[in-house]
């Protein structure tokens, strides 16, 4: 079960980023605008219950519904779009601390290799060695995936790494082990976009193997959900100090 600090951390962090949303929504749009915007949407939205029995009025109001409703999002897709993208990569990283967590002693994972599509799983043999960490298994080849899999376990209570070897390249992935917080590397890969998602590692080295990835357990599964309720009660809360 996660520890109390957890929640306290992600609850702050929710905090801070529902503060952060309203200052650039303040600072980035034009609120008169917007509030003019809105009395117009709700002023049409009247007009289906004042004039149910007249047909004519209700079409001109749903045409000045869609047309409010569409000035409405122009003037906020601005502020949207300026806290939207570090909002993103912000949940991408967090997913990294609170979506999944580090191996008990003992306890196993899986790890998955994928190579190059031109690489044949078949006349190649990858090895895995580990180095504070017990690889159980023997490779599992799955070559529609072009991907080879090992089973591992945590030897103790300290954090290790695995050695892959093949051909073309010789490539190290640390694996977590123990309690608390951590960053976690789920996935060491090769290329530079991918690494934008997962830059917890140095890019793997030139070679056939595209990513390494170790299948941490899940840490909390709703993480996401408590973040996004912290987020809009916080807002909710602050809205008229930024107004």
């Amino acid at each position: 079960m996660p520890s109390v600090a957890y929640w306290l951390s992600l609850t702050a962090i929710a905090v801070a980023n529902g503060l952060a949303a309203l200052w650039v929504f303040a600072r980035f749009s034009d609120q008169k605008r917007i509030e003019i915007a809105k009395r117009k949407l709700r002023a049409h939205l009247y007009a289906f219950r004042l004039f149910a029995e007249e047909p004519a009025l209700i079409l001109r109001a749903q045409k000045q519904l869609l047309i409010w409703n569409g000035r409405y999002l122009a003037l906020v897709l601005v502020p949207a779009i300026i806290i939207g993208i570090p909002t993103f990569v912000l949940l991408i990283q967090m997913d990294a601390v609170y979506g999944r967590r580090p191996l008990a002693p003992a306890e196993s994972a899986m790890v998955t290799a994928r190579f190059d599509t031109a690489a044949d799983l078949r006349l190649i043999s990858p090895t895995l060695e580990g180095r504070g960490v017990q690889v159980e298994t023997p490779p599992v080849r799955m070559a529609s995936e072009h991907q080879v899999s090992w089973r591992i376990r945590a030897a103790s209570d300290a954090s290790g790494s695995l050695l892959l070897r093949d051909p073309t390249i010789s490539a190290s992935k640390t694996v977590q082990v123990g309690l608390g917080l951590r960053y976690l590397s789920v996935r060491r890969v090769a290329s530079v976009l991918e690494w934008l998602r997962y830059p917890g590692e140095a890019r793997l080295p030139a070679g056939d193997v595209q990513w390494i990835e170790v299948s941490y357990p899940d840490a909390e599964r709703h993480w996401l959900l408590w973040f996004s309720i912290v987020c809009l009660i916080t807002m909710l809360v602050f809205r008229t100090r930024f107004t």
